[in-house]
């Protein structure tokens, strides 16, 4: 309650239920989403609005936030407007994601680059920034407290076990896996924990 948390690709499916249930739990939500199909293409904020709107119907408060999450500056202005919008931020789920799923032999170059981009340099971006905000809090909290950040990321059994058709999305989430043990290390010392989930399909 009275958390400030951003969750990524929050306008359908997984995101949008970290969204809602995060909303019922009291938080403020900024609901980032590029409103692009499966496969990353195109764009439409009316999902993601959707979902503010149920949000806002059932009590709580929350904006649409449009920044591509894979784009350094634009993961910025995403956390940015968390901290301008509400006072602060507690709580980042990155949770935005594409498929191009075709076996290695068909791939094209342009297929593995934007899944990496979307999956893993997406979950970086953001992280990066709350991470210097959360650090920069933790320097000015003179009265010791830790500031209690709070990053959870979006793996896949696909990133663990394998799964055929997917070179690309489990390198990602494979790479997520790990970011996520080594950014839990590096963060640990000023109070921000750092986990990630594997939903299965």
């Amino acid at each position: 309650e009275g958390r400030v948390a951003i969750v990524t690709g929050a306008a359908r499916g997984v995101g949008r239920q970290h969204a809602l249930q995060l909303a019922n739990a009291g938080a403020k939500i900024v609901v980032n989403d590029l409103g692009a199909g499966v496969d990353g293409k195109g764009a439409d904020e009316s999902p993601a609005q959707q979902v503010v709107d149920e949000i806002k119907a059932a009590g709580g408060e929350a904006i649409v936030n449009g920044d591509d999450v894979s784009n350094f500056d634009g993961a910025k202005n995403l956390v940015d407007t968390a901290i301008h919008t509400f006072g602060k931020l507690d709580i980042l789920v990155n949770n935005a994601g594409i498929l191009r799923d075709r076996m290695l032999v068909n791939m094209t170059e342009e297929e593995w680059d934007a899944v990496i981009q979307v999956h893993l340099k997406g979950t970086f971006a953001p992280s990066r920034h709350a991470a210097s905000y959360w650090r920069a809090m933790s320097k000015q909290n003179n009265d010791g407290k830790p500031v209690m950040g709070r990053i959870i990321n979006t793996s896949s059994t696909s990133g663990i076990y394998g799964n055929i058709g997917q070179t690309n999305y489990g390198a990602a989430k494979a790479g997520i896996a790990a970011f996520t043990i080594i950014a839990a290390r590096e963060l640990a010392r000023i109070g921000v924990t750092v986990n990630a989930i594997s939903p299965s399909a």
